[in-house]
């Protein structure tokens, strides 16, 4: 599959058959949310190997595929979470950060809670394990494209500052926002959101924006092994990205297609 000769593809497909078909040194970023393991358990696609370990065996293996589809200079984004009981990410961070060098582990605050526990504080945040191919490697990496903006009370309390002589200047960097961290403050989607279309792990485009953005250059391409409902594709769309979407659900791929349609449509 030439994936240059389209701007955005979606494959419906199984990650470990599909991923050895697409071209080397292609993607300046894998965008990754692959199934947690046992967090979801209503959801059969989250419970469907039988021990934590043939769970790490296959995503060390699908990533060993994904390895020579990265560009020298890209990143892998990983999300994962631990449940109330069991905590294989911890192992599978450990694991592959054996194999892939370590770059970054980013928080993603959803801001509200969820599951409420009563023997420890109530849950805000899942994960995203940052690799890079080899220790050596400098990742592309924008952080002016992810600036987070100051509110306009903050801006003129810094203004107010008369330890900086030139108010102009000092203005123009302030309009242009702070940097942002690697704990990344989104709202996670609720039922009721009018961004969520039916996908049970759905996360925010916002949250898929920032790494996109920061990630990646306009025009490059990036590869997201589970598609779910096109989060990531649609990101892309949105930013001047191409992307390939791999996706073994049917019915996922359906909404991730059409979801990529209305981006195309509210473009035009």
């Amino acid at each position: 599959m030439d994936s240059a000769a389209v701007a955005h593809h979606i494959i419906e497909g199984d990650v470990l058959r599909e991923v050895p078909g697409l071209p080397d040194a292609h993607f300046q970023a894998i965008i990754a949310d692959p199934p947690y393991y046992q967090v979801l358990l209503e959801e059969a696609w989250d419970n469907q190997w039988a021990t934590p370990e043939a769970y790490l065996d296959w995503l060390e293996q699908w990533l060993t595929l994904c390895r020579p589809k990265l560009r020298d200079d890209g990143l892998v984004f990983l999300f994962g979470q631990h449940g109330k009981r069991e905590h294989t990410w911890l192992h599978a961070c450990s694991r592959l950060c054996r194999e892939w060098a370590f770059h970054d582990f980013v928080v993603w605050d959803r801001v509200v809670g969820y599951n409420d526990r009563s023997d420890s504080f109530t849950p805000q945040y899942e994960m995203i394990l940052v690799l890079r191919k080899t220790a050596d490697a400098t990742p592309y990496f924008d952080k002016d494209a992810v600036r987070v903006p100051y509110d306009e009370a903050t801006i003129q309390t810094y203004l107010r500052d008369k330890r900086y002589p030139d108010p102009v200047k000092r203005e123009a960097h302030l309009r242009k926002g702070k940097y942002a961290t690697n704990i990344l403050r989104v709202p996670s989607l609720k039922g009721n959101s009018k961004e969520k279309i039916g996908h049970p792990s759905q996360k925010p485009i916002r949250l898929i924006e920032m790494l996109v953005l920061a990630a990646t250059r306009p025009g490059d391409c990036v590869l997201d092994p589970f598609a779910g409902s096109g989060t990531t594709a649609a990101a892309c769309a949105r930013n001047g990205r191409r992307s390939v979407g791999i996706e073994l659900n049917a019915d996922y791929v359906a909404l991730a297609r059409q979801r990529l349609a209305e981006e195309a449509s509210a473009a035009s």
